[in-house]
């Protein structure tokens, strides 16, 4: 914190886009007040890789890493360079004045911290679809991100199923057709969403079997494993013009409906897209209100990845840096 009371910099969120813009920002000797958020969009501090299993292509863990693991060592080497990071969500922002305003809590027991830049780290939550079973082979079988999990050896030479029907389940089932035996995919309309050229990729590859008009019913478990374990083992689907139920043997299921970007809690103070995502400048993470920065999934709607969050961090941390030498803060 800075003499005056105000900090140099506060940032929102805890996935791999926050701690990065916590290290360099702490290195620079900013000491940056982390809010790394409590259940923060029914996720646990550290984001979406917390509910994630082995991670196989974040650089350095050449035998893989489970999630948790990787942000725990994250949030270690924070504190260690001199986060200083709290269990609290944000629950409003005033970006309008000076210095900036971040609320956190609510009623009597709401705090207002002053600081003079802000990056936002938020991230977005994957769509979930409800389905009977889902809460229980949730990361057991049923995952929202293909290029993050569908690799793994749990996937490869085994039926999965992907849900949806524009550019981004084209583009799963595509890259899922890499490792599946077959792929099949529930669209519940009579045509695809996506654009031409993702369509006939589609229907050109012998692997993915198109199920028209098909909404998932159920993720249902197949037999224990060694360890009693009870992982997906096919999931009931439903034709919704003739009714007709059925079952599809399948190990995976993945969900590509979308996702929620995290920043209900900006109000309309910052310009975002037409599906919420925040916009920034070209190349940088600068938003439209001076001294505010964004980074990582809240911003990025196309790679969504680990290791592009974590570079948009530290780009942040950076031109945080930079905007505070330039008014004169630090």
């Amino acid at each position: 914190m800075a003499e005056s009371g105000i900090e140099n910099v506060i940032i929102i969120g805890s996935g791999p886009a926050g701690h990065t813009a916590a290290i360099y920002a702490a290195r620079a000797e900013l000491k940056p007040l982390m809010f790394e958020g409590f259940m923060a969009g029914g996720v646990a501090a550290g984001g979406q890789l917390t509910t994630t299993t082995e991670v196989e292509n974040y650089p350095g863990f050449p035998e893989a890493v489970s999630g948790p693991e990787l942000m725990d060592q994250m949030r270690a080497q924070s504190i260690r360079y001199g986060t200083r990071i709290e269990t609290d969500t944000v629950e409003s922002v005033d970006l309008s004045s000076t210095p900036k305003k971040v609320v956190v809590g609510t009623g009597d027991s709401a705090k207002i911290y002053e600081t003079h830049s802000v990056i936002i780290a938020t991230g977005a939550t994957a769509r979930r679809l409800g389905v009977q079973g889902e809460d229980t082979l949730w990361q057991k079988g049923i995952s929202a991100c293909a290029v993050c999990d569908g690799a793994l050896p749990m996937y490869r030479d085994v039926p999965l199923v992907v849900i949806g029907g524009g550019d981004s389940a084209c583009e799963e089932a595509t890259y899922l057709s890499k490792f599946g035996s077959e792929i099949h995919m529930l669209v519940r309309r009579d045509e695809l969403r996506a654009s031409k050229t993702m369509q006939q990729r589609v229907f050109d590859n012998p692997k993915i079997h198109i199920h028209w008009n098909t909404n998932a019913l159920e993720a249902l478990s197949g037999e224990p494993n060694a360890f009693g374990h009870a992982f997906l083992g096919s999931v009931k689907v439903k034709n919704n013009k003739t009714s007709e139920e059925s079952i599809i043997p399948a190990k995976g299921l993945f969900y590509a409906v979308g996702h929620t970007p995290n920043t209900a809690f900006l109000g309309d103070q910052l310009k975002k897209d037409e599906t919420g995502y925040l916009i920034t400048r070209p190349d940088s993470t600068a938003t439209d209100i001076p001294g505010v920065f964004a980074c990582g999934d809240v911003k990025d709607k196309v790679f969504r990845q680990a290791v592009t969050a974590a570079g948009s961090g530290c780009m942040a941390a950076l031109e945080s840096e930079r905007w505070l030498g330039e008014e004169g803060l630090i």
